[in-house]
């Protein structure tokens, strides 16, 4: 039986998962880091710089005392950037407890090349790693928190810490699937942005739909190599973690690395991008830790080299659409089974 719901991350998805936690009838904790911030969306029940028009409901407390929010908590979600994640895990290590720890964020960590669970292991070697759960899916936040019907994955090794997250979590509009293979789960999530940001460069250039269908299906083939060779089973790439989060991120107009490859595409630089979003858009530092990732891994990503290297080196997209349809013709499996 779960009880009290830890959420650390105000952003947009932490706000809605603690939203959703409540709807779930637990008591839960939102834990801003900074404390005016937390002050004002305790006191207005809005969170108004990521979802205005969302209200909370009453058992759903602010705060930014760390201990506080994760104080009796059974289920502790994190959901705050990748960049941020092993500096809020350590914090939360420091703390001493041990409940059920679930990452909600979708990237890799730049430096160490880390998926969030490793990452959060890594910072808190207290935890048995098997009870640290990796949640994601085809997850827009604005449609969930509006009531919209939705369903997402959780992962972990151990099926009692998956379950618990589900518990935590499911109501009648909000459906969770377990699962065992949190690499899967968690490189389909953090690649997804990479495609989707080409995917919106894409649309912004009026490519079409034949082209943005090839696009991708073949972004979703390169996710299942590298998912594959870091020992993934490759039936997770068809399920909700795989192809659902990408159908989202690469066709919603609510799909923020969609939304960014379009501003790319339209001549502004990354770190403009960055300013004027307001918010972080993972697939911007995945892309390059993916493609180091799978050049470490021997793993073909050409769609990931191409959308690293506009975002990076400022390369021209038409030119990475260039150089993409003048690649060397293969094998649609190539890569994909074991005699390619």
């Amino acid at each position: 039986m779960v009880g009290k719901v830890a959420v650390l991350g105000a952003g947009s998805w932490g706000t809605t998962l603690a939203v959703v936690a409540a709807r779930a009838g637990r008591s839960v904790a939102l834990w801003e880091r900074t404390p005016e911030r937390a002050a004002e969306i305790e006191r207005t029940r809005r969170n108004a710089r990521f979802l205005p028009d969302l209200l909370l409901p009453p058992t759903v407390t602010v705060t930014s005392d760390l201990a506080a929010a994760c104080d009796g908590a059974a289920v502790v979600l994190l959901v705050v950037p990748t960049h941020a994640m092993h500096e809020t895990a350590a914090a939360f290590a420091a703390l001493g407890v041990s409940p059920v720890v679930a990452s909600a964020a979708k990237g890799l960590e730049r430096s160490s090349l880390l998926r969030m669970t490793e990452t959060i292991a890594a910072a808190a070697p207290h935890l048995p790693p098997e009870r640290i759960a990796a949640i994601s899916g085809p997850n827009l936040a604005g449609e969930i928190a509006a009531g919209q019907a939705a369903a997402t994955v959780v992962a972990a090794p151990d099926p009692d810490a998956a379950e618990a997250v589900r518990t935590a979590l499911m109501t009648s509009r909000f459906r969770l699937y377990t699962h065992d293979d949190v690499v899967g789960v968690e490189i389909a999530g953090a690649l997804k942005n990479v495609i989707a940001l080409g995917a919106g460069m894409g649309d912004a250039l009026g490519a079409g739909d034949n082209a943005k269908a090839a696009f991708v299906t073949r972004g979703l083939a390169e996710i299942a190599r590298l998912g594959v060779a870091l020992g993934a089973n490759p039936l997770t790439f068809a399920g909700l973690a795989g192809i659902g989060d990408l159908i989202a991120t690469c066709a919603s107009p609510l799909s923020r690395n969609r939304r960014v490859g379009q501003m790319l595409a339209r001549g502004m630089t990354a770190a403009d991008v960055q300013q004027q979003l307001g918010q972080v858009a993972e697939g911007i530092a995945t892309a390059e830790a993916a493609w180091e990732l799978g050049r470490r891994l021997g793993v073909d990503l050409p769609i990931t080299e191409q959308v690293r290297s506009v975002v990076w080196d400022g390369k021209p997209p038409l030119a990475a659409v260039a150089d993409l349809m003048g690649r060397e013709p293969r094998h649609e499996l190539d890569g994909m089974t074991a005699d390619r």
